[in-house]
């Protein structure tokens, strides 16, 4: 995954490019990057669930790449 990141006054802010909504910031460069990394496991963790939700019963994973 890529973020783009910026210093904005006293806070640093991100966003994770692949993701839409995983954003977040930060009072330094490291903090931001720990809480980036935090938000974009929940939305996948959530994205999982959601999509499982809407398989409903007898659905099969399988792993992919790009």
């Amino acid at each position: 995954f890529t973020a783009v990141i910026r210093r904005d006054g006293d806070w640093w802010i991100g966003w994770v490019e692949e993701i839409p909504g995983v954003n977040s910031q930060g009072t330094t460069k490291d903090e931001l990057i720990s809480n980036l990394r935090e938000a974009l496991a929940d939305a996948i963790e959530m994205n999982r669930e959601d999509a499982k939700a809407a398989a409903g019963e007898g659905f099969e994973e399988i792993a992919m790449k790009l």
